[in-house]
């Protein structure tokens, strides 16, 4: 089980500059409130199972070939946040769009968030083993049409009710599905990322909130 404690502000005010939202003291009060709606709503699930390569299921274009090109192992992972974060987002666009807006942010954080601590229990896992950063399905060329394909190997609907809709795109939406490679060699540093990094404990970008840029 996953229990989120904060939220990384700093990556939650990056979306918001994205949309275009100006910072002040107003909107720092309202950042406090939405990110302890989402820290009390959000119910944190994950899923993850391993194949041995090759594994022609997995497989889809170039992009996922090239990700796991040297790699003995592939881990196939999901995680969402639950339905009660897509329902408080949806109510506060009828209410209060800015606060939506904001809401999504942190939910947006809060579920990457997750996913960087399954990445983390898969590095411990497998510590005598190289890991890969997440692809997921829209990446590159790597179809999106293989979200569903990873909730049905992972039986997902059944055992933390996330499924895709008609267009694949996950449902509850703030959910990730996403590939990892795992080898015994070392991996190119361009798929590298902070789970395996002997950095990881004393890295000054994680303390930032920010990374490396592998």
């Amino acid at each position: 089980m996953i229990k989120l404690e904060s939220l990384n502000r700093k990556e939650a005010v990056r979306y918001l500059g994205g949309a275009g939202i100006q910072l002040n003291y107003r909107m720092d009060r309202l950042m406090d409130e939405c990110e302890r709606e989402i820290l009390s709503k959000a119910s944190p699930k994950f899923l993850y199972a391993e194949y041995d390569l090759p594994c022609p299921e997995l497989i889809g274009g170039k992009d996922i070939e090239n990700h796991l090109s040297g790699c003995q192992q592939a881990v196939v992972m999901c995680a969402t946040l639950g339905a009660e974060i897509d329902r408080l987002i949806r109510v506060s666009q009828i209410a209060d769009m800015a606060r939506a807006v904001v809401l999504d942010s942190f939910a947006s954080v809060a579920v990457e968030q997750v996913c960087a601590k399954v990445d983390e229990l898969i590095a411990e896992k497998h510590s005598d083993m190289n890991m890969t950063f997440r692809f997921s399905p829209g990446y590159g060329d790597y179809p999106i049409e293989m979200q569903r394909k990873f909730l049905t190997l992972l039986d997902a609907p059944r055992k933390i009710g996330l499924t895709t809709n008609d267009n694949y795109l996950l449902m509850p939406s703030k959910s990730v599905t996403a590939v990892l490679g795992l080898s015994s060699e070392p991996i190119e540093r361009k798929k590298r990322g902070c789970a395996i990094c002997n950095m990881r404990e004393t890295c000054r970008f994680r303390r930032n909130g920010e990374h490396c840029g592998f």
